[in-house]
């Protein structure tokens, strides 16, 4: 398995410009919320208590195994997603129970994936995951390290990936073809 570093590396190489970054912090959790929506409309639950609701269903396994991987790999990055996870849980399982919900789903996903598009014209770069669908799940956990970052948190291991980040973006620039 890729440490954090070389994870958030690989993924910060693309997501330089601050106005992508900007644009990933709504196209994300839009794309994970709507995510979750579809994954609570699978008609397998494990466990339900009604007092208090608890499910867990499709969607909560997703979500636990997610986060076991992202505590693997940063403990304290995987704790704000932890917090971040929890109502993305809890409001897709209600939406889930609607009778639009696949429609609202899909056209918060796409919603989600224009905002993702408009940042990467600003970046020139495509994104993380068409090389390496791994980076699919990174996205999240880069924004929480960005955001991090942005609170003064975990600045040494900010200091460690962007130089990383540049080099990569230099080597992946001098592939491309020129026009």
């Amino acid at each position: 398995m890729k440490s954090a570093v070389e994870q958030l590396s690989t993924y910060k190489s693309v997501h330089l410009n601050p106005t992508n970054i900007k644009t990933h912090f709504i196209g994300v959790p839009l794309i994970i919320w709507s995510a979750f929506v579809m994954l609570n409309t699978i008609p397998i639950t494990f466990l339900k208590l009604t007092e208090p609701t608890l499910v867990l269903n499709v969607a909560g396994l997703c979500a636990v195994g997610v986060l076991i991987y992202y505590f693997k790999l940063h403990v304290r990055l995987a704790l704000g997603l932890t917090l971040f996870i929890i109502p993305v849980l809890f409001s897709s399982y209600y939406v889930a129970q609607i009778e639009a919900a696949w429609i609202i789903a899909l056209s918060v996903f796409v919603i989600g994936w224009v905002f993702q598009l408009i940042g990467h014209k600003y970046e020139k770069a495509k994104p993380a995951f068409i090389d390496d669908l791994n980076q699919l799940l990174i996205g999240p956990f880069f924004l929480m390290a960005e955001l991090y970052f942005m609170m003064g948190f975990e600045q040494d291991l900010n200091q460690e990936i962007t130089p990383l980040a540049v080099a990569k973006r230099r080597e992946l620039e001098k592939g491309a073809p020129t026009a």
